[in-house]
């Protein structure tokens, strides 16, 4: 039963011609606009005739990138775990440009090292808010307008979604559900005229990339595992100019740097050697303890009741 769905499935007529989206007086949110990614996909898509709505937690952060553009830019503070302040956010962009065509959940963080048996329950439950529930958060407020606009809306996975999580899972375990978010979003949005797709990036050079990778010991020897060209690293430039041309051919996935592709299309087979191999690796094995240890150096030790 199984074989024959799949293979009706193969069977079906390929996509018809999608119609190429051209910003140009649209208006177009991103989240996580102040800095990094966001902030040079906001310059970019303003730079190219869109009206573009800055939301970011770092008012400030944002309103300097709005400063820099003109009267098509819209600052507004919002917090993507705040599904309040984010239908309010929405209604913000409304009042101001009357529609809403594109929008980027882009906003994210990354935890402190830890392993799953020694990290804070606060850590993870921050990190999904942001990265999971603040794109359902971001997106399920626009929806309507981008159906009636016949739009697009992008969400910033990784490609940590298909990578080992080993030391830092909340991330990867979120960047797995943005994907699947993604995907069925997609789906669902075909069936009325509009598009979405899933942008996937391995290491970019940002704050968070340099505070976790390079600032951090234990998260730089982390790094030095990752094989080439999997350690290759892009700009936010380069980041933001393949969101941007995803928006454009209305893609349904984008992968930067292209050299992650091979590990995306054939993840189900690699994973099952990778993953047995780092559970055998000493490096991993030596790595995960120094891990465990600092967090149990850095917590206070607590009285023994008398």
């Amino acid at each position: 039963m199984v074989l024959g769905i799949v293979r009706d499935l193969l069977l079906l007529p390929a996509q018809s011609h999608v119609e190429p989206l051209d910003v140009r007086d649209r208006v177009v949110v991103i989240t996580g606009a102040g800095t990094g990614i966001g902030r040079a996909l906001a310059e970019k898509l303003y730079a190219t005739g869109a009206s573009v709505a800055l939301i970011d937690i770092d008012e400030a952060a944002a309103a300097a990138v709005g400063r820099s553009m003109g009267e098509r830019a819209l600052v507004v503070r919002a917090d993507v775990s705040d599904r309040i302040g984010m239908r309010e956010a929405m209604s913000r962009v409304r009042q101001r440009f009357g529609r809403i065509d594109v929008v980027v959940a882009n906003a994210g963080v990354v935890p402190e090292p830890a392993t799953i048996r020694t990290m804070n329950p606060a850590d993870f439950d921050r990190v999904i808010g942001i990265n999971v529930t603040g794109v359902f958060n971001t997106v399920h407020p626009a929806l309507d307008d981008v159906v009636a606009a016949k739009g697009h809306v992008v969400v910033v996975s990784s490609a940590a979604a298909f990578a080992p999580g080993m030391g830092g899972s909340p991330y990867m375990v979120s960047k797995a559900a943005v994907e699947q978010f993604g995907r069925a979003l997609r789906v669902e949005l075909a069936a009325v005229g509009a598009t979405a797709g899933v942008a996937y990036f391995g290491i970019v050079e940002t704050a968070m990339t340099h505070g976790t990778l390079d600032q951090d010991e234990l998260g730089a020897d982390l790094g030095a595992l990752l094989p080439w060209p999997l350690n290759l690293r892009i700009t936010v430039r380069d980041a933001a100019e393949s969101i941007a041309q995803g928006i454009a051919r209305r893609a349904p996935r984008t992968i930067a740097p292209p050299q992650w592709e091979p590990y995306a299309l054939f993840r189900g087979a690699i994973n099952v050697v990778l993953d047995s191999r780092l559970a055998r690796d000493p490096r991993v094995h030596a790595l995960i303890q120094r891990v465990e240890q600092r967090i149990a150096e850095s917590r206070p030790v607590s009285p023994v009741p008398r």
